[in-house]
């Protein structure tokens, strides 16, 4: 067996052994051989059983076609190596009747087919036969690769810099991840996510249904994070303006409230608003294609007005003690990207298609209207007046028709579900802070401000009578986002003594902000108990899971998973330890 090598290829040509030695065609320099005894035959050679080691002494740097200095090739076979320097060693018995072909002075080098680890040839792919003796195997094969899909780097940038690295990926798993960011390049329409989902948020798999991750699994945290936790921000921050208005307000001067109240809830909200902040960048980072799910999700992309909203909620709860002035810029910096939502929803609310608001409204979308109110009553906060008004009147117009919209139920005309009872308070949230707002830019309680305000307490008035509206459903984690309008009203209401001081005006305000206390520490106390006794808080995230297509065998799909689910009830229905049941 000859091994010939040149700088581009390597190739391995058997050929006959002279007796006396061999010659090889010059290649501008000596190329010293050393071998063993060759296998009888070319399936021996390529036995899993007796592997020969084979080790290459190449130049350090290329030098064209060109071998400038002696190459040392050597062979091991289990009879030991047998070296030849200059003059090839005597062949033994068995060599030479091996031997006796004639002589070939010249040889050209083949490629080398890829090949497991007991030579089986594979198609596509070159590897290097020296180099596999000594590569460590990846065990790849242990890694669940059905989250792939919806990670920012295993895509095209990942497998660029496998190439940059020198390890292509195989042609096999590279054709796969193609099929993978070829079906996740388009989201979702949202006619599929209403055909696809169920339940108050549509955060609930029909049994017609697969899902794209397994289900079977509790996925990585930052997969099971939504956009609707920024709630917890929303909630806790507007306690922090509660207790400061509670504070510093003449009306409510007998109640003594300390700014330190003030100071600590500001602190919390500020710790609360960076960690959820850093979590959820961390989701962009890694996981992106579940972001745009979440943003193509007909209730989701309301939550991604709750961030700016908090942000907010946190300069106009500023305690006196840290600052007093703020400066516009932030004022400019928050708005922008409330700005830039805009118009993208209210663009497809206005323009139809399948995203128009008869088709997509729901009582989530107040949250995309709140913000132009509370931008609003900070920059009249701040001393400016164009940007608040422009915000204002926006603002104004878009709840306008939402109201009419939610009213009339138009995109379904059924009741909602038990468990979105309590976002019907952000019909309350709207005008409780347009009121304040108005105020603020026109600088007096006037009778727009009071119009507002009495629209906001008829409204919650109405919901808080109906007891039982709000019973018999679960904890949910978007719940956080519909406690800030409680608090908007209390606030509203405080403002409003301030303007028509009496017993019922204060005797309003007192019991508002307890009940908006009472609630918000009700839901801290529910997050705490999900989140580190049942572990529950961040299920699944079914809603961002949904396939583009509805599957074929959805029929016998919702069979089977009824079926199952029947079975179950049966095993939780019969009696444990039946001795009659055991025979």
């Amino acid at each position: 067996m000859l091994l010939c090598l040149d700088e581009a290829s390597i190739g391995i040509i058997w050929a006959p052994i002279c007796c006396k030695g061999l010659e090889a065609a010059e290649l501008h320099g000596q190329v010293n051989v050393i071998f063993g005894p060759p296998p009888s035959s070319p399936v021996e050679a390529t036995d899993c059983h007796e592997p020969h080691a084979i080790s290459v002494s190449m130049p350090a740097s290329p030098s064209g076609l060109h071998i400038v200095q002696a190459k040392k090739v050597l062979f091991i076979d289990k009879a030991g190596p047998t070296a030849i320097d200059g003059q090839p060693n005597q062949p033994s018995d068995s060599d030479s009747i091996n031997s006796r072909q004639p002589q070939q002075g010249k040889f050209h080098s083949q490629p080398i087919s890829a090949g497991n680890s007991c030579g089986k040839p594979t198609e596509g792919k070159v590897s290097d036969p020296f180099e596999s003796q000594l590569r460590i195997p990846r065990n790849d094969s242990q890694r669940d690769k059905r989250f792939d899909p919806f990670k920012t780097w295993s895509g095209k940038l990942e497998r660029q810099l496998s190439n940059l690295r020198g390890k292509p990926q195989e042609p096999d798993l590279e054709a796969a991840n193609d099929c993978h960011s070829a079906e996740n390049e388009t989201v979702p329409a949202v006619d599929r996510y209403f055909d696809a989902l169920e339940g108050p948020e549509l955060d609930t798999l029909r049994a017609t249904e697969v899902s794209v991750l397994p289900e079977d699994k509790k996925w990585p945290f930052l997969l099971r994070f939504p956009i609707s936790s920024f709630g917890m921000c929303l909630g806790v921050s507007s306690q922090a303006i509660l207790w400061k208005t509670l504070a510093i307000s003449p009306s409510m001067s007998f109640l003594h409230v300390s700014l330190t109240v003030n100071l600590v809830l500001w602190c919390i909200s500020l710790a609360l608003m960076a960690t959820i902040f850093l979590i959820y960048f961390l989701k962009i980072i890694f996981f992106f294609e579940a972001v745009r799910r979440e943003y193509h999700h007909p209730i989701r992309v309301n939550f991604f007005f709750a961030p700016w909203i908090a942000c907010l909620f946190l300069v106009l709860g500023l305690p006196p003690s840290v600052t007093v002035n703020v400066h516009a810029a932030i004022w400019y910096v928050l708005m922008a990207p409330i700005f830039c939502l805009e118009l993208k929803i209210y663009g497809q609310w206005m323009s139809g298609g399948q995203r128009r608001l008869s088709k997509v409204a729901n009582p989530s979308n107040h949250l995309s209207i709140v913000g132009n109110f509370v931008g609003a009553l900070l920059g009249a906060s701040m001393g400016l007046k164009e940007g608040p008004i422009f915000f204002f009147a926006v603002g104004l117009a878009h709840y306008t028709v939402l109201f009419v919209t939610l009213y009339q139920r138009l995109p379904t005309n059924a009741t909602l579900p038990k468990e979105l009872h309590p976002v019907f308070f952000l019909f309350v949230a709207a005008p409780s802070v347009a009121c304040m707002a108005w105020a603020k830019i026109h600088g007096d309680f006037d009778y727009g401000s009071r119009i507002a305000y009495f629209i906001a307490m008829f409204l919650y008035a109405s919901l808080a009578v109906r007891i039982n509206f709000f019973r018999g459903f679960r904890f949910s984690l978007a719940w956080w986002a519909y406690t800030f309008p409680m608090t908007g009203a209390a606030v509203a209401t405080i403002k409003y003594s301030m303007e028509v001081t009496n017993v019922l005006t204060q005797s309003l305000s007192v019991g508002l902000s307890a009940i908006s206390t009472f609630t918000v520490t009700a839901l801290l106390v529910s997050t705490i108990i999900h989140a580190f006794i049942l572990h529950d808080l961040f299920p699944n995230d079914i809603s961002i899971a949904i396939t583009q297509k509805r599957p074929k065998f959805s029929k016998k799909l919702a069979h089977l998973r009824s079926a199952s689910s029947d079975m179950k009830d049966i095993e939780a229905s019969l009696p444990k330890n039946n001795p009659e049941l055991e025979l």
